[in-house]
């Protein structure tokens, strides 16, 4: 097991991301503290992990919130002892998120705040919990989009991915002597039903594809793979990255035939 005796905390695990790499993080090891706001979701991810022999906790918390965010690395703390992984993976894609014009100041600022001031919130708490094991592993889920420009406009998302971006980089640096990776997971286009409900019409899927060399969607339960490799020793000389996982797309120039 590549993760005996580490503790894992993972937001927005109650599904896409979050929910395969709790899963996957149990069987190998890892005690999770699973968050998220989903409460019944997020309470059948922990018993699913306790049906095959592993351990875990639920722990009710909006991200955006300084109280909640405080309390789920207390929780996490409390019930096993001390944190060593960190996932901020919940997001939020807004249906009616478009270009400058189109996006209401509304929509705006609930994707900043749940985007990267839920990824500040969770690593302001989540980083002494971390010191106080000794260092450990932080991957903030950004996205391919932090990268290029989203074929279907969605401007504050692609926004606030890209801020992901900077902020694990100047993290990964502030603290790297200190034990404490710190790396961006960088999604392609993912059969998830966030984008699913984003990408709500044929066209749209397909303006989205036909930009992936690989020619499809990817699956939540490849990007977990993924986590597992930033968040074990694999991954020990790994800091302050933009792990790309997506399909070929930020690579393509053009449309492969």
């Amino acid at each position: 097991m590549k993760l005996k005796d580490k503790v894992a905390l993972i937001t927005g695990g109650s599904s896409g991301i979050g929910k395969e790499t709790s899963l996957l993080l149990a069987k190998e090891g890892a005690k999770i503290v699973v968050v998220d706001i989903n409460d019944m979701n997020g309470q059948a991810v922990v018993a699913q992990i306790k049906q095959t022999g592993g351990e875990a906790i639920y722990v009710h918390a909006d991200v955006s919130k300084a109280k909640d965010a405080e309390n789920m690395v207390a929780q996490a703390e409390h019930s096993f002892g001390k944190l060593d992984i960190l996932l901020n993976n919940a997001g939020i894609m807004h249906s009616n998120d478009n270009d400058a014009v189109k996006t209401s100041e509304e929509v705006f600022d609930l994707t900043y705040n749940i985007n990267i001031k839920g990824v500040f919130l969770g690593c302001k708490y989540g980083i002494p919990a971390l010191q106080r094991a000794g260092g450990g592993s932080i991957i903030n889920t950004a996205s391919f989009v932090a990268k290029l420009g989203a074929a279907t406009p969605q401007l504050a998302y692609t926004a606030s991915k890209g801020a992901v971006l900077a902020m694990s980089r100047e993290l990964a640096v502030s603290h790297a002597r200190e034990g404490i990776r710190v790396n961006a997971l960088c999604p392609g286009p993912l059969r998830t039903e966030l984008l699913m409900k984003f990408l709500n019409t044929e066209e749209k899927k397909q303006r989205r594809l036909v930009h992936v060399p690989m020619g499809r969607f990817g699956e939540a339960a490849e990007m977990a793979k993924a986590v597992l490799y930033l968040a074990s020793d694999d991954s020990s000389f790994v800091t302050g990255t933009e792990f790309m996982v997506d399909g070929g797309i930020t690579a393509a120039y053009v449309t492969p035939e």
